[in-house]
Protein backbone atom coordinates (compact mmCIF):
# COMPACT_ATOMS: atom_id res chain seq x y z
CA UNK A 1 0.00 0.00 0.00
CA UNK A 2 1.96 3.21 -0.88
CA UNK A 3 1.99 6.08 1.88
CA UNK A 4 -0.02 8.31 0.30
CA UNK A 5 -3.45 5.47 0.66
CA UNK A 6 -2.25 5.21 4.06
CA UNK A 7 -2.25 8.93 5.26
CA UNK A 8 -5.73 9.16 3.17
CA UNK A 9 -7.36 5.90 5.29
CA UNK A 10 -5.85 8.00 8.38
CA UNK A 11 -6.94 10.66 7.76
CA UNK A 12 -10.66 9.16 7.52
CA UNK A 13 -10.33 7.28 10.39
CA UNK A 14 -8.79 10.00 12.77
CA UNK A 15 -12.07 12.25 12.04
CA UNK A 16 -14.32 9.26 12.36
CA UNK A 17 -13.00 8.89 15.65
CA UNK A 18 -12.98 12.26 16.80
CA UNK A 19 -16.80 13.08 15.23
CA UNK A 20 -17.57 9.93 17.44
CA UNK A 21 -15.72 11.19 20.61
CA UNK A 22 -18.02 14.28 20.30
CA UNK A 23 -20.81 12.58 21.31
CA UNK A 24 -19.52 10.31 24.01
CA UNK A 25 -16.89 12.61 25.84
CA UNK A 26 -18.03 14.05 28.95
CA UNK A 27 -19.30 17.96 29.24
CA UNK A 28 -20.92 17.70 25.72
CA UNK A 29 -18.08 18.91 23.47
CA UNK A 30 -20.14 19.62 20.46
CA UNK A 31 -22.60 21.56 22.24
CA UNK A 32 -21.46 24.92 20.74
CA UNK A 33 -22.44 23.55 17.48
CA UNK A 34 -26.23 22.58 18.26
CA UNK A 35 -26.76 25.21 21.06
CA UNK A 36 -24.73 28.26 19.70
CA UNK A 37 -24.13 28.01 16.04
CA UNK A 38 -27.30 26.80 14.89
CA UNK A 39 -29.79 29.37 16.52
CA UNK A 40 -27.16 32.05 15.07
CA UNK A 41 -27.96 30.19 11.91
CA UNK A 42 -31.64 30.21 12.24
CA UNK A 43 -31.86 33.28 12.59
CA UNK A 44 -29.98 34.59 9.86
CA UNK A 45 -32.05 32.41 7.49
CA UNK A 46 -35.19 32.93 8.58
CA UNK A 47 -34.18 36.89 8.90
CA UNK A 48 -35.03 37.20 12.42
CA UNK A 49 -31.12 38.75 13.68
CA UNK A 50 -27.56 38.42 11.48
CA UNK A 51 -25.36 38.31 13.58
CA UNK A 52 -22.54 41.18 12.60
CA UNK A 53 -25.17 42.73 10.94
CA UNK A 54 -28.29 43.68 12.80
CA UNK A 55 -26.67 43.40 15.68
CA UNK A 56 -22.71 43.29 16.99
CA UNK A 57 -21.50 40.12 16.95
CA UNK A 58 -18.01 38.45 18.84
CA UNK A 59 -16.93 36.95 15.82
CA UNK A 60 -15.98 38.37 12.15
CA UNK A 61 -18.94 38.58 9.87
CA UNK A 62 -18.17 36.03 7.88
CA UNK A 63 -17.64 33.45 10.75
CA UNK A 64 -21.91 32.96 9.98
CA UNK A 65 -21.27 31.47 6.44
CA UNK A 66 -20.46 27.90 7.46
CA UNK A 67 -23.29 28.01 10.46
CA UNK A 68 -25.32 28.71 7.43
CA UNK A 69 -24.02 26.15 5.00
CA UNK A 70 -24.58 23.51 7.80
CA UNK A 71 -27.97 25.58 8.89
CA UNK A 72 -28.95 24.70 5.18
CA UNK A 73 -27.57 20.75 4.83
CA UNK A 74 -29.81 20.42 8.11
CA UNK A 75 -32.86 18.65 6.55
CA UNK A 76 -30.28 16.08 4.82
CA UNK A 77 -28.46 15.16 7.97
CA UNK A 78 -29.12 17.24 11.22
CA UNK A 79 -27.18 20.47 11.70
CA UNK A 80 -24.16 18.31 14.22
CA UNK A 81 -23.19 15.91 11.27
CA UNK A 82 -23.51 18.94 8.68
CA UNK A 83 -21.01 20.75 10.77
CA UNK A 84 -18.78 17.45 11.23
CA UNK A 85 -19.42 16.77 7.38
CA UNK A 86 -18.10 20.82 6.52
CA UNK A 87 -15.48 21.05 8.65
CA UNK A 88 -14.30 17.22 7.47
CA UNK A 89 -14.67 18.29 2.93
CA UNK A 90 -12.45 21.39 4.35
CA UNK A 91 -9.87 19.58 6.21
CA UNK A 92 -9.91 17.26 3.20
CA UNK A 93 -9.10 20.07 0.44
CA UNK A 94 -6.27 21.16 2.13
CA UNK A 95 -5.08 17.45 2.80
CA UNK A 96 -4.65 16.88 -0.50
CA UNK A 97 -3.03 20.23 -1.14
CA UNK A 98 -0.25 19.23 1.60
CA UNK A 99 0.08 15.40 0.71
CA UNK A 100 0.37 15.67 -3.27
CA UNK A 101 1.60 12.77 -4.69
CA UNK A 102 3.07 11.75 -1.28
CA UNK A 103 6.70 11.32 -2.65
CA UNK A 104 7.64 14.41 -0.21
CA UNK A 105 9.54 13.15 3.50
CA UNK A 106 8.43 16.87 4.53
CA UNK A 107 5.12 16.70 3.34
CA UNK A 108 4.08 13.15 4.79
CA UNK A 109 5.29 14.34 8.26
CA UNK A 110 3.44 17.47 8.30
CA UNK A 111 0.05 15.37 7.05
CA UNK A 112 0.54 12.71 9.89
CA UNK A 113 1.27 15.90 12.44
CA UNK A 114 -1.90 17.32 11.60
CA UNK A 115 -3.75 14.06 11.99
CA UNK A 116 -1.86 12.89 15.31
CA UNK A 117 -2.60 16.24 16.59
CA UNK A 118 -6.49 16.31 15.47
CA UNK A 119 -6.55 13.11 17.50
CA UNK A 120 -4.60 14.16 20.59
CA UNK A 121 -6.38 17.40 20.50
CA UNK A 122 -10.09 16.14 20.59
CA UNK A 123 -13.33 16.80 19.62
CA UNK A 124 -12.99 20.64 20.30
CA UNK A 125 -10.42 20.66 16.79
CA UNK A 126 -13.70 19.51 14.66
CA UNK A 127 -16.82 20.90 16.78
CA UNK A 128 -15.53 24.90 17.15
CA UNK A 129 -15.51 27.46 14.66
CA UNK A 130 -11.95 27.42 14.86
CA UNK A 131 -12.18 24.25 12.88
CA UNK A 132 -12.99 25.72 9.41
CA UNK A 133 -10.56 27.98 9.48
CA UNK A 134 -7.36 25.36 9.94
CA UNK A 135 -7.49 24.64 6.18
CA UNK A 136 -7.53 27.65 5.17
CA UNK A 137 -4.39 28.77 7.37
CA UNK A 138 -2.61 25.59 5.65
CA UNK A 139 -4.02 25.88 2.26
CA UNK A 140 -2.75 29.97 2.35
CA UNK A 141 0.81 28.66 3.70
CA UNK A 142 1.25 26.35 1.45
CA UNK A 143 0.50 28.50 -1.59
CA UNK A 144 2.18 31.57 -0.05
CA UNK A 145 5.58 31.15 -2.30
CA UNK A 146 3.75 30.06 -5.51
CA UNK A 147 0.71 31.65 -5.33
CA UNK A 148 0.66 34.45 -3.04
CA UNK A 149 -2.17 36.38 -4.00
CA UNK A 150 -4.42 33.33 -3.33
CA UNK A 151 -3.03 32.39 -0.69
CA UNK A 152 -3.33 35.75 0.99
CA UNK A 153 -7.62 35.96 0.30
CA UNK A 154 -7.60 32.45 2.09
CA UNK A 155 -6.12 33.80 4.89
CA UNK A 156 -7.94 37.19 4.80
CA UNK A 157 -11.05 35.03 4.97
CA UNK A 158 -9.53 33.43 7.52
CA UNK A 159 -9.04 36.08 9.91
CA UNK A 160 -13.03 37.44 8.73
CA UNK A 161 -14.19 33.56 10.30
CA UNK A 162 -12.02 34.36 13.06
CA UNK A 163 -9.08 36.62 13.68
CA UNK A 164 -6.17 34.48 14.12
CA UNK A 165 -5.13 33.63 10.92
CA UNK A 166 -3.93 37.63 11.08
CA UNK A 167 -0.69 36.81 13.09
CA UNK A 168 -0.41 34.46 9.80
CA UNK A 169 -1.04 37.11 7.35
CA UNK A 170 1.50 39.67 9.10
CA UNK A 171 3.82 37.00 8.95
CA UNK A 172 3.25 36.83 5.14
CA UNK A 173 3.70 40.36 4.73
CA UNK A 174 6.80 40.66 6.11
CA UNK A 175 8.30 36.95 4.94
CA UNK A 176 7.33 37.01 1.51
CA UNK A 177 9.48 39.03 -0.90
CA UNK A 178 5.83 39.69 -3.32
CA UNK A 179 4.16 42.01 -1.14
CA UNK A 180 2.11 43.56 -2.91
CA UNK A 181 0.44 40.46 -3.61
CA UNK A 182 -0.31 39.59 -0.58
CA UNK A 183 -1.53 43.45 0.62
CA UNK A 184 -3.77 43.10 -2.20
CA UNK A 185 -5.33 39.66 -1.69
CA UNK A 186 -5.91 40.79 1.44
CA UNK A 187 -7.61 44.22 0.57
CA UNK A 188 -9.73 42.90 -1.98
CA UNK A 189 -11.44 39.96 0.69
CA UNK A 190 -11.33 42.80 3.17
CA UNK A 191 -13.27 45.20 1.13
CA UNK A 192 -15.39 43.13 -0.48
CA UNK A 193 -16.94 42.01 2.93
CA UNK A 194 -16.59 45.56 4.39
CA UNK A 195 -18.89 46.42 1.35
CA UNK A 196 -21.45 43.81 1.31
CA UNK A 197 -21.83 44.75 5.40
CA UNK A 198 -22.27 48.22 5.32
CA UNK A 199 -24.86 47.72 2.23
CA UNK A 200 -26.82 45.33 4.31
CA UNK A 201 -26.98 47.69 6.89
CA UNK A 202 -24.73 46.73 9.70
CA UNK A 203 -21.77 49.34 8.86
CA UNK A 204 -21.71 50.43 12.80
CA UNK A 205 -21.43 46.66 13.61
CA UNK A 206 -18.43 45.97 11.12
CA UNK A 207 -16.19 45.90 13.59
CA UNK A 208 -18.32 45.00 16.50
CA UNK A 209 -15.58 41.60 16.89
CA UNK A 210 -13.16 43.95 18.10
CA UNK A 211 -14.51 45.55 20.69
CA UNK A 212 -16.22 42.83 21.88
CA UNK A 213 -12.88 41.00 22.50
CA UNK A 214 -11.03 44.03 24.50
CA UNK A 215 -14.53 44.06 26.87
CA UNK A 216 -13.88 40.38 28.27
CA UNK A 217 -12.65 39.12 31.83
CA UNK A 218 -10.13 36.45 32.44
CA UNK A 219 -11.05 33.36 30.83
CA UNK A 220 -10.51 30.01 32.79
CA UNK A 221 -8.16 28.27 30.20
CA UNK A 222 -5.92 31.61 29.41
CA UNK A 223 -2.43 31.49 30.71
CA UNK A 224 -2.55 34.64 32.56
CA UNK A 225 -5.43 33.09 34.60
CA UNK A 226 -2.97 31.29 36.47
CA UNK A 227 -2.40 33.61 39.36
CA UNK A 228 -6.18 33.64 40.26
CA UNK A 229 -6.72 30.25 39.33
CA UNK A 230 -4.43 28.46 41.53
CA UNK A 231 -5.58 30.95 44.27
CA UNK A 232 -8.94 30.03 43.60
CA UNK A 233 -7.36 26.15 44.30
CA UNK A 234 -6.08 27.14 47.62
CA UNK A 235 -8.75 28.84 48.64
CA UNK A 236 -7.93 32.40 49.20
CA UNK A 237 -10.78 34.53 49.93
CA UNK A 238 -12.31 36.61 46.46
CA UNK A 239 -10.56 34.48 44.20
CA UNK A 240 -12.95 32.05 42.48
CA UNK A 241 -14.46 30.76 39.01
CA UNK A 242 -17.37 31.64 38.06
CA UNK A 243 -20.00 31.95 34.52
CA UNK A 244 -20.10 34.78 32.06
CA UNK A 245 -23.72 34.29 31.21
CA UNK A 246 -23.26 37.28 28.47
CA UNK A 247 -20.37 35.43 26.76
CA UNK A 248 -20.95 31.72 27.85
CA UNK A 249 -17.98 31.13 29.46
CA UNK A 250 -16.27 30.90 32.42
CA UNK A 251 -14.35 33.24 34.10
CA UNK A 252 -12.05 33.53 36.85
CA UNK A 253 -11.71 36.50 39.35
CA UNK A 254 -9.76 37.82 42.22
CA UNK A 255 -7.65 40.20 44.16
CA UNK A 256 -6.73 43.50 41.22
CA UNK A 257 -8.10 41.26 38.60
CA UNK A 258 -9.63 44.22 36.52
CA UNK A 259 -5.86 45.57 36.92
CA UNK A 260 -4.97 42.81 35.01
CA UNK A 261 -7.78 42.87 32.61
CA UNK A 262 -6.85 46.35 31.38
CA UNK A 263 -3.22 45.46 31.12
CA UNK A 264 -3.56 42.03 28.66
CA UNK A 265 -4.65 43.77 25.71
CA UNK A 266 -1.92 46.40 25.61
CA UNK A 267 0.88 43.73 26.32
CA UNK A 268 -0.82 41.80 23.54
CA UNK A 269 -0.20 44.65 21.30
CA UNK A 270 3.03 45.44 22.35
CA UNK A 271 4.25 41.74 22.23
CA UNK A 272 3.46 40.99 18.69
CA UNK A 273 4.48 44.53 17.55
CA UNK A 274 7.65 43.24 19.10
CA UNK A 275 7.81 40.20 17.16
CA UNK A 276 6.95 41.53 14.10
CA UNK A 277 9.42 44.04 14.40
CA UNK A 278 12.40 41.52 15.13
CA UNK A 279 10.69 39.27 11.61
CA UNK A 280 11.30 42.48 10.14
CA UNK A 281 14.49 43.30 10.97
CA UNK A 282 15.26 39.36 9.57
CA UNK A 283 13.65 40.00 6.26
CA UNK A 284 15.23 43.70 6.03
CA UNK A 285 18.82 41.88 6.35
CA UNK A 286 17.58 39.12 3.66
CA UNK A 287 16.35 36.23 5.30
CA UNK A 288 14.32 34.00 3.49
CA UNK A 289 11.17 32.80 3.14
CA UNK A 290 11.68 29.15 4.26
CA UNK A 291 13.83 30.00 7.28
CA UNK A 292 11.98 32.77 8.60
CA UNK A 293 8.24 32.46 7.67
CA UNK A 294 7.55 29.43 9.54
CA UNK A 295 9.37 30.36 12.62
CA UNK A 296 7.80 33.84 12.99
CA UNK A 297 4.37 32.57 11.59
CA UNK A 298 4.59 29.88 15.08
CA UNK A 299 5.99 32.99 17.42
CA UNK A 300 2.97 35.69 16.04
CA UNK A 301 0.36 32.85 16.57
CA UNK A 302 1.08 31.57 20.01
CA UNK A 303 2.01 35.12 21.13
CA UNK A 304 -1.92 35.93 20.52
CA UNK A 305 -2.76 32.52 22.91
CA UNK A 306 0.35 33.16 25.93
CA UNK A 307 -0.88 36.69 26.41
CA UNK A 308 -4.49 36.61 25.40
CA UNK A 309 -6.59 37.37 28.54
CA UNK A 310 -9.08 34.35 26.17
CA UNK A 311 -8.34 31.16 26.23
CA UNK A 312 -10.38 28.60 24.73
CA UNK A 313 -9.37 25.27 24.21
CA UNK A 314 -9.74 25.47 20.79
CA UNK A 315 -7.01 28.28 20.62
CA UNK A 316 -4.85 25.34 20.13
CA UNK A 317 -5.56 24.23 16.60
CA UNK A 318 -3.86 27.95 16.05
CA UNK A 319 -0.59 26.43 15.75
CA UNK A 320 -1.13 24.02 13.19
CA UNK A 321 -0.65 25.96 10.27
CA UNK A 322 2.68 27.52 10.86
CA UNK A 323 3.85 24.16 12.69
CA UNK A 324 2.95 22.01 9.26
CA UNK A 325 4.84 24.87 7.19
CA UNK A 326 7.63 24.14 9.35
CA UNK A 327 7.76 20.62 9.04
CA UNK A 328 7.37 20.90 5.19
CA UNK A 329 10.46 23.49 4.69
CA UNK A 330 12.78 21.68 7.27
CA UNK A 331 11.22 18.69 9.39
CA UNK A 332 14.32 17.53 11.24
CA UNK A 333 14.71 21.08 12.44
CA UNK A 334 11.07 20.90 13.40
CA UNK A 335 10.30 17.27 15.05
CA UNK A 336 11.17 18.86 19.27
CA UNK A 337 8.53 21.50 18.72
CA UNK A 338 5.95 19.32 16.66
CA UNK A 339 6.46 16.49 19.43
CA UNK A 340 5.65 19.31 22.10
CA UNK A 341 2.79 20.87 20.09
CA UNK A 342 1.25 16.87 20.60
CA UNK A 343 1.92 16.82 23.85
CA UNK A 344 -0.12 20.02 24.49
CA UNK A 345 -2.56 18.62 21.92
CA UNK A 346 -3.31 15.97 24.94
CA UNK A 347 -2.71 17.97 27.88
CA UNK A 348 -5.80 20.16 26.52
CA UNK A 349 -7.87 17.60 25.27
CA UNK A 350 -7.30 16.34 29.34
CA UNK A 351 -8.31 19.97 30.11
CA UNK A 352 -11.30 20.09 28.22
CA UNK A 353 -13.98 17.77 28.27
CA UNK A 354 -11.94 15.33 30.42
CA UNK A 355 -11.22 17.18 33.49
CA UNK A 356 -13.39 20.38 32.98
CA UNK A 357 -15.86 19.11 35.32
CA UNK A 358 -13.12 19.48 38.17
CA UNK A 359 -11.40 22.24 36.68
CA UNK A 360 -14.55 25.02 37.19
CA UNK A 361 -14.24 23.95 41.07
CA UNK A 362 -10.45 24.67 40.79
CA UNK A 363 -9.73 21.32 41.78
CA UNK A 364 -6.22 21.19 42.14
CA UNK A 365 -4.88 18.28 39.80
CA UNK A 366 -6.99 19.79 36.74
CA UNK A 367 -5.63 22.78 37.40
CA UNK A 368 -2.02 21.52 37.18
CA UNK A 369 -2.80 19.72 34.28
CA UNK A 370 -3.93 23.15 32.58
CA UNK A 371 -0.67 24.70 33.97
CA UNK A 372 1.49 22.26 32.16
CA UNK A 373 -0.31 22.64 29.31
CA UNK A 374 0.13 26.37 29.47
CA UNK A 375 3.89 26.28 30.87
CA UNK A 376 4.44 23.91 27.37
CA UNK A 377 2.74 27.14 25.14
CA UNK A 378 5.07 29.32 26.41
CA UNK A 379 8.01 27.16 25.75
CA UNK A 380 7.39 26.76 22.39
CA UNK A 381 7.03 30.42 22.04
CA UNK A 382 10.32 31.13 23.96
CA UNK A 383 11.22 28.71 21.24
CA UNK A 384 9.69 30.42 17.65
CA UNK A 385 11.36 33.96 19.12
CA UNK A 386 14.66 32.18 19.45
CA UNK A 387 14.43 30.61 16.23
CA UNK A 388 13.48 33.97 14.46
CA UNK A 389 16.26 36.07 16.24
CA UNK A 390 18.59 33.02 14.54
CA UNK A 391 17.70 33.36 11.19
CA UNK A 392 20.46 34.00 9.04
CA UNK A 393 20.84 37.47 7.37
CA UNK A 394 22.10 37.38 3.57
CA UNK A 395 23.28 40.78 4.13
CA UNK A 396 25.18 42.33 0.59
CA UNK A 397 28.03 45.43 1.34
CA UNK A 398 26.65 48.15 -0.19
CA UNK A 399 28.61 48.94 -4.07
CA UNK A 400 31.02 51.10 -2.43
CA UNK A 401 32.59 48.91 -0.46
CA UNK A 402 32.59 45.93 -2.93
CA UNK A 403 35.91 44.80 -3.48
CA UNK A 404 34.44 43.93 -7.68
CA UNK A 405 35.99 45.88 -9.99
Amino acid sequence: MSRRAVLWIAFVLVHLVVAVLGFTEPNTPRGDVPLVYEPWARAAVEGTAIMGVTQSWIYPQLALVPMVLAFVLKGLIGFEFAWVALVTVANALAFALLVGRGRSRGRTLAAAFWLAFLLLLGPVGMYRLDGVTVSLGIAGCLWLVGRPLLASMLLAAGTWVKVWPAALLAAALIAVRRRPAVIGGALVVTALIAVAVVVAGGGAHLLGFVSGQTGRGLQLEAPVTAWFLWQAAAGVDGAFVYYDTEILTFQVTGADVDVVIAAMTPVLAVAVLAIAALGAVKAWRGAGFAALFPSLGLALVLAFIVFNKVGSPQFLTWIISPLVMGLVLDRRRWKVPAVAALAAALLTHLVYPLLYAQLILADVFAVGVLTARNVVMVALLVWAIACVARVPSRVRPPASLSTTP
